[in-house]
C-alpha cells in the first residue's frame, strides 16, 4: 500500500524517548509531566461512589451538567465572570483533545495559526494535519518574554487564530496582565479566534496572578479557554479536562466534538464535581507545588546548574552551560544513561531546534524522589 503521510516529520515524542529510556536505565524519572504521588483518596472513593450509584452508561455529550456548573461557579469564584453552562463549556478527554477539536473545527487549508515556542508538542501538529500554516514566535531564556510589536507583524489576512499557553509549559512562566492587554488590543476587531491553554491555572508561585483570557471582556468574547482536571488533581491518566468559550463558537466545536468523541467517562465526571465543591482542593494547588520547588531549588543550590525560580507549573528550567557545551538531546540521554536521572531537552520545542543548554525538569514529585534527583545533580 502506498501513502503519503499528512505528519511525515513527526516522529516519537520526546517524552515518550526519555521515559523509555529512564525505564531502560533504572533513573529517576523527573521528564515526562505527571505526579508520582497517588491523588486524594476522598476523590477516588467518589468514583467509586459514582460507579456504585449507576452511572457507567453515556455521559451527556457536553458533559455532566453537575460538572459543567460546578466549572461555572469556578469561574465566578476565582474570577468573577462565568460561563454558561447549557452552551459554553464542554468536559472533553484531557486538554489535549479539545486543543485539537478547536484546531480541527477553524482552521482550514492555508490558514495561519500564530503560537509561541517553545511549545507544547500537540500544537503544531494539529495544525499541519488540517491544513494550516504555524507561524511561531521564538521566546528566549530565561525570561521567555513577548515581543507584541512582531507578534502584530505577522497578523495577516490568512491568520485565524493565536495560541498561547500560560502558565506556560515548558518554561514555567506566565503571561502579565500587560500581555493579555496587548493581546486583545491586536485581536479586537479581528476575526482571529484565541486558544488559551490554562491547565496549569492552579499552579502560580511567589504572590502573582493567573491571567486568565476570561477577565478580559474582548478577549473572552474570541477565546476558548482549555483545562486538565488531570494535571489539577493528580490523576492524568484519567484523561478528563474540559473546554470553555462563547455560545457562538461552542456551537461549532461541538459539532466536531460529537464525532470525536461524543462524551467522556461518566463516573470520574461525577465525582470531580461534588470534588470541586470545596473550593480549597484546587485553590491550595499554588502552595503545594511551590513547596515542592523551593525543596527542589535549595537542594540543588549548590550544584553547577543554574536556575531562576519557575514562576508557574509544576517544571523548573536549569541552565547546564557551565557544565558541558554539549546538545541539550545529548546531554539529557547521557544524563539518563549515566547518571540516572531523566530530563526533557527543551530544543525539540524551540523553533528550529534552538539549543539553549537548558533543561526541564518536573518537580511534581515526592519529597524523597526530589530530594533523592538533587544528589545526583549536585554530583556532576
Amino acid at each position: 500500500m502506498k501513502h503519503v503521510s499528512k505528519l511525515p516529520n513527526v516522529a516519537t515524542t520526546i517524552f515518550t524517548t526519555m521515559s523509555n529510556l529512564a525505564k531502560e536505565h533504572n533513573a529517576i524519572n523527573l521528564s515526562q509531566g505527571f505526579p508520582n504521588f497517588k491523588s486524594d483518596q476522598k476523590l477516588i472513593d467518589l468514583v467509586v461512589k459514582a460507579m456504585n450509584s449507576g452511572f457507567n452508561q453515556y455521559a451527556p455529550m457536553l458533559g455532566a451538567l453537575t460538572l459543567r456548573e460546578a466549572i461555572s461557579a469556578k469561574f465566578q469564584n476565582l474570577y468573577q465572570t462565568t460561563y454558561n453552562p447549557d452552551n459554553e463549556i464542554v468536559i472533553t478527554c484531557g486538554a489535549t483533545q479539545a486543543i485539537f477539536t478547536i484546531i480541527s473545527t477553524f482552521i482550514h487549508s492555508g490558514d495561519e495559526v500564530i503560537l509561541f515556542k517553545p511549545a507544547y508538542d500537540c500544537y503544531e501538529p494539529a495544525i499541519t494535519v488540517n491544513g494550516g500554516k504555524p507561524i511561531a514566535i521564538q521566546l528566549n531564556y530565561p525570561n521567555y518574554k513577548v515581543d507584541w510589536k512582531r507578534v502584530e507583524s505577522q497578523i495577516n489576512q490568512k491568520t485565524k487564530m493565536i495560541i498561547i499557553n500560560t502558565p506556560q509549559n515548558p518554561c514555567g512562566t506566565i503571561f502579565s496582565k500587560e500581555d493579555m492587554l496587548e493581546l486583545e488590543r491586536i485581536t479586537k476587531d479581528t476575526n482571529i479566534i484565541v486558544l488559551s491553554d490554562e491547565v496549569y491555572e492552579h499552579m502560580v508561585f511567589d504572590g502573582l496572578t493567573h491571567q486568565s483570557a476570561c477577565l478580559f471582556p474582548d478577549l473572552k468574547k474570541r477565546t476558548f479557554i482549555t483545562a486538565s482536571f488531570g494535571k489539577t488533581f493528580h490523576n492524568t491518566g484519567w484523561k478528563l479536562g474540559y473546554c470553555c468559550g462563547p455560545k457562538e463558537l461552542m456551537k461549532e466545536f461541538i459539532k466536531v466534538h460529537q464525532f470525536n468523541v461524543y462524551c467522556v467517562n461518566h463516573p470520574t465526571q461525577i465525582a470531580i464535581a461534588e470534588y470541586m465543591s470545596d473550593p480549597s482542593n484546587y485553590t491550595s494547588l499554588s502552595q503545594l507545588f511551590q513547596q515542592k520547588r523551593d525543596l527542589f531549588l535549595d537542594a540543588i543550590k549548590s550544584s553547577k546548574f543554574k536556575s531562576i525560580p519557575s514562576q508557574a507549573t509544576y517544571f523548573q528550567v536549569l541552565d547546564y552551560s557551565e557544565i558541558t557545551d554539549e546538545n541539550d538531546v545529548e546531554y539529557a540521554k547521557r544524563l539518563t544513561k549515566e547518571n540516572g536521572l531523566a530530563a526533557i531537552p527543551l530544543s525539540v520545542f524551540n523553533d528550529n531546534n534552538l539549543d539553549e543548554k537548558v533543561l526541564r525538569f518536573c518537580f511534581a514529585k515526592t519529597d524523597e524522589t526530589l530530594l533523592n534527583a538533587a544528589k545526583i545533580l549536585n554530583s556532576i
